[in-house]
């Protein structure tokens, strides 16, 4: 546990900054890399899961935090779920969760951090023979509301896979369970002007649209920020819930979603002549295809098959001269 988290820490932090020994690694983790405020958090909770034992416990009795970090429908975390469940049917569980006693429930838990372990293991009961034998593997601690949302901060601190808005997400929870903007800028490792940066975007942006969006990979602070700025008229928003409703936005991912959503809130109509959501046109000469263009609301992208790799070439060569023909021509033709 120790060594897994410390060197996932020192290979975000810097690559091929190593030590000789395991041992000289996680003090010079603790030490010379004490300005970050991820690795720093790491080092306190190391130093306390060492004084804590691991127990094993019923899946079942185990709810996840009430404070949500992750998006419902998100497709890629699925399948790195379903990499997990087959991990720890061949391989075991290798890492304990973190737990606190429920507040409400007894004998029951709520889970600080894990999730992803806990979803596994109770797939994995779903198939199992006898699913009263499986247990988890636990970490199990008194924590505040306070405490679980921090603890549930450094799991994510050392996720690499969190989209903008996920973190922008994540720190309404760390808002509502009563932290500052100031407090929040150690945990996320952020600056007080990017962190308030996040809730200009989340003020204005109702969250049943954003996770209706999704986590949007590849999207970045800009094209939030845009789709913010046009929220600020609120009549806009009525309009986009009802575009999150029709089946061509719930059928496409979230990157065209988002382009979908900012194009009715720009208020720009479409055209006759646009392309409709994945409109595919091949290239062909004869039976030969040498390319195929596929057109979505988010752009518009060409594939050349591997065997017309010298067309692709040609292509590119006289790609220049094609942008300035077009570049010169009237716009009436355009």
């Amino acid at each position: 546990m120790k060594k897994s988290i410390l060197q996932r820490m020192a290979d975000a932090e810097s690559r091929g900054d190593s030590a000789s020994t395991a041992e000289a690694s996680e003090k010079s983790l603790l030490t010379r890399r004490h300005s970050s405020p991820v690795i720093s958090n790491v080092g306190r909770a190391l130093t306390q899961l060492t004084e804590d034992s691991i127990i094993s416990l019923d899946p079942d009795k185990l709810e996840r935090s009430p404070y949500k970090d992750r998006f419902d429908n998100d497709e890629e975390a699925e399948k790195d779920l379903d990499a997990l469940k087959m991990s720890i049917a061949s391989e075991g569980q290798k890492i304990p969760v973190l737990v606190r006693p429920h507040p409400t429930k007894r004998d029951h838990y709520q889970l600080a951090y894990g999730y992803r372990r806990w979803a596994a293991i109770r797939a994995l009961m779903v198939g199992a023979e006898r699913p009263e034998t499986i247990k988890i593997k636990a970490y199990v601690r008194e924590l505040t509301d306070r405490q679980l949302i921090e603890e549930q901060s450094l799991e994510n601190g050392v996720r690499e896979n969190l989209t903008w808005i996920e973190q922008a997400m994540w720190a309404v929870q760390l808002k509502s369970a009563g932290l500052s903007h100031r407090a929040i800028c150690p945990i996320l490792g952020l600056s007080e002007a990017a962190v308030s940066h996040l809730f200009r975007v989340t003020d204005v942006i109702p969250e049943d649209i954003v996770f209706a969006i999704g986590r949007a990979k590849g999207i970045g602070r800009p094209k939030w920020t845009a789709f913010a700025e046009l929220l600020r008229d609120s009549s806009k928003i009525e309009l986009v819930r009802k575009l999150v409703q029709t089946v061509e936005f719930q059928k496409a991912d979230s990157l065209e979603r988002i382009a979908q959503a900012t194009r009715v809130a720009s208020g720009t109509p479409d055209k006759p002549s646009e392309a409709s959501p994945d409109e595919v046109i091949d290239f062909t000469v004869g039976d030969r295809v040498f390319g195929r263009m596929k057109r979505t609301w988010s752009g518009t992208t060409v594939t050349i098959p591997k065997q017309e790799n010298a067309f692709a070439c040609w292509l590119a060569e006289r790609m220049p001269d094609l942008l300035r023909e077009y570049n010169n021509q009237d716009d009436s033709t355009r």
